[in-house]
């Protein structure tokens, strides 16, 4: 482990409390407790700052896909109305 350093804090005497019996649950001590506490507030926040990075670039892609969407489709109805001016020759044609 990196070298350890000394930090006093004041919190709440119900608080304390709380995490003394933790502590004592676990046979541990308040430096591990708060160490632990401290990793996991960080990680969370790491966390949640992936998600709002992700949920900003689905949102910057939405108008792209969107796009990209419309031009395929566009595309598949022009598509589409040639195969059905095709098939009618076709039909006219046999007839």
């Amino acid at each position: 482990m990196s070298q350890l350093k000394k930090v006093l804090i004041t919190v709440p005497e119900p608080l304390l409390h709380e995490v003394d019996q933790i502590c004592s649950d676990e046979r541990s001590n308040r430096s591990e407790f708060v160490r632990e506490a401290m990793r996991c507030y960080l990680a969370e926040k790491r966390k949640l700052a992936r998600r709002e990075q992700m949920k900003r670039g689905y949102q910057d892609m939405a108008s792209i896909n969107l796009d990209i969407t419309d031009m395929y489709f566009e595309l598949e109805n022009e598509q589409f109305s040639e195969y059905e001016e095709k098939l009618a020759e076709c039909e006219s044609c046999g007839s």
